[in-house]
């Protein structure tokens, strides 16, 4: 006779099965850690180390709490929290703003938002909110036409139409296709924007959101020459800078985007900066601005628009890395733009195909790019990877998209805080052409290297420091 076959809840659980499962878990999370942190050289630009502090305060309670929270008028425009037990809470987060309103030059920043994803649909969501204000009768009209740089030019996911754009932009009535302009690149520098094409395009098609920003990025985008063009033209056109891979570098070194005409800057707070996974948005207008009612829609679409719990450990992290942010920017910004111009000239010098603009030392931001061949970008990632150098393939700008992923995308920022300078990254460059172009392997020679750099700079230390980590250490312990 056929034994019936148990229910999934019957199945007998081997408690024993679960130690071993819980212990080995815990000991890959420990090789993992060690070598990503110890033995690897890390080239994402996309990524960044937490310090100590950051790291421990970001599993502190309030960790595991709620602090729902929105403005209410019938309490006189009052913040109203939901929870008891937040006074902490609410204290970070009233630092924080004003931490990163500093950081930025802005009057407004919004730091619920939990990545820089979110942050943009919250955007696009209020961008759409507010064009439709004057009649909340009618099924809300959708952004007549947006400009942004295309994913296939460098741009991100999130603000493209199959991306975090989707729900918000309306379809082109001649065409059937989503309304999405892309900005033009110069012929002979593709990753940089075309100054003047984009004024013809704006001028046809008169966008009613310009969104600036790219995961791909050599170059200050142009702020300024477009808002003046837009105000020129009575254009009623909101300007968003998503600054995700750049946020860390907001300042006179590269770009202060509200100097120069943006509305909204949104991001993720850990790539260059030097924070927590989570995102911003942020806006500097006066009360009396008619734009000051596309702020308030931001601060409602977050909550109780997109969420509810927002992470409050890792915002109490952020708190900490954005003060250290505030106290090292000069000095650490100066040494990554100073570094990736570095590393790209000596890329160049050893016989790799550096992108971009050899006037400027290929580079003006954290990034460095390399072509390495129509689709091979791929296979010598891993090759790399199986050397201990980290790093991230992209699709070229003349490519046609991932399946043909020809470039790798190199960033210096983190191994910047880990304390190498431009005579370590001359040895980098070195290291990647011995195994892109003379297939050697460099793994020990990796791993012996970055012995020397397994200290993070740019973060606070001192007996007062030391002492209050260490009672964090014994409270989980």
């Amino acid at each position: 006779m056929q034994r019936k076959k148990q229910k999934p809840s019957q199945v007998a659980i081997d408690k024993a099965e679960y130690i071993i499962k819980a212990s080995e878990l815990l000991n890959k999370a420990i090789a993992n850690t060690v070598w990503r942190q110890k033995e690897c050289i890390n080239l994402i630009p996309s990524e960044q180390t937490q310090s100590s502090a950051t790291r421990m305060l970001s599993i502190m309670d309030p960790a595991f709490r709620y602090a729902e929270h929105k403005e209410m008028k019938a309490f006189y425009n009052t913040d109203v929290f939901y929870y008891q037990g937040v006074d902490f809470i609410k204290e970070v987060e009233g630092l924080l703003e004003k931490e990163l309103s500093l950081f930025l030059g802005c009057r407004q920043v919004e730091c619920r938002l939990i990545s820089g994803q979110l942050a943009n649909m919250t955007v696009f969501s209020s961008v759409m909110d507010y064009l439709n204000r004057e009649d909340g009768t009618k099924e809300p009209r959708r952004i007549r036409c947006v400009m942004n740089n295309l994913v296939a030019k460098g741009g991100h996911i999130s603000a493209q139409y199959m991306g975090g754009l989707h729900d918000f932009v309306a379809y082109d009535p001649t065409t059937d296709r989503p309304n999405v302009i892309g900005f033009p690149v110069s012929s002979e520098n593709l990753y940089k924007i075309d100054v003047d094409a984009t004024k013809k395009l704006i001028a046809e098609y008169k966008p009613e959101l310009i969104i600036f920003g790219k995961s791909m990025v050599l170059h200050p985008e142009p702020v300024k020459e477009i808002k003046i063009f837009v105000n020129e033209m009575s254009l009623d056109c909101i300007i968003m800078y998503d600054m995700a891979h750049v946020l860390g570098l907001v300042g006179s070194l590269f770009q202060e985007p509200f100097k120069e005409g943006v509305d909204i800057v949104t991001g993720s707070t850990h790539k260059t900066f030097f924070g927590t996974q989570r995102g911003i948005a942020a806006a500097d207008y006066h009360e009396k601005d008619t734009r000051y009612k596309l702020w308030k829609t931001v601060k409602r679409r977050t909550f109780p628009g997109y969420l509810s719990n927002h992470h409050l450990g890792t915002m109490v992290g952020l708190l900490m890395a954005a003060y250290e942010m505030n106290y090292f920017k000069n000095e650490y910004q100066s040494k990554v733009l100073d570094n990736a111009k570095t590393f790209a000239n000596a890329l160049k010098n050893v016989g790799m195909d550096v992108a971009g603009d050899p006037t400027v030392s290929y580079t003006q931001t954290h990034q460095v790019i390399l072509n390495v061949g129509y689709g091979k970008g791929p296979e010598i990632a891993r090759r790399l990877e199986e050397n201990n150098i980290i790093v991230n393939y992209q699709a070229t700008p003349a490519g046609e998209g991932f399946t043909a992923a020809g470039s790798l995308r190199l960033g210096v920022a983190e191994m910047t805080r880990f304390g190498m300078g431009k005579k370590e990254f001359e040895t980098i460059a070195q290291f990647i052409a011995d195994v892109v172009i003379d297939k050697k392997s460099v793994k020990d020679q990796v791993k012996s290297f970055r012995k020397n750099f397994v200290d993070l700079h740019f973060c606070f230390s001192g007996r007062e420091i030391d002492a209050a980590m260490e009672k964090l250490h014994r409270l989980i312990l």
